[in-house]
């Protein structure tokens, strides 16, 4: 069992958009979903759209799952 998901969308940046890493790595800096999905699809997870809301998968810190601070 793992302590904790393997993919990480770290909280909004004050400049705006998401830090994503995979197991450390950073893998690019999200803007919205899609963004995350593209990276995770980069990253050899083709059914990356389905992992966003397994918390397996991923974390979403500092703030709310699929928040990107749109006002």
């Amino acid at each position: 069992m793992r302590d904790h998901a393997p993919i990480v969308v770290h909280q909004l940046s004050a400049t705006g958009g998401r830090r994503v890493t995979a197991r450390g790595q950073i893998l690019g800096l999200a803007y919205s979903d899609d963004d995350v999905i593209e990276f995770l699809r980069r990253a050899g997870l083709p059914a990356a759209e389905e992992l966003l809301d397994d918390d397996a998968w991923v974390e979403w810190r500092g703030g709310h799952p699929h928040d990107w601070g749109d006002t």
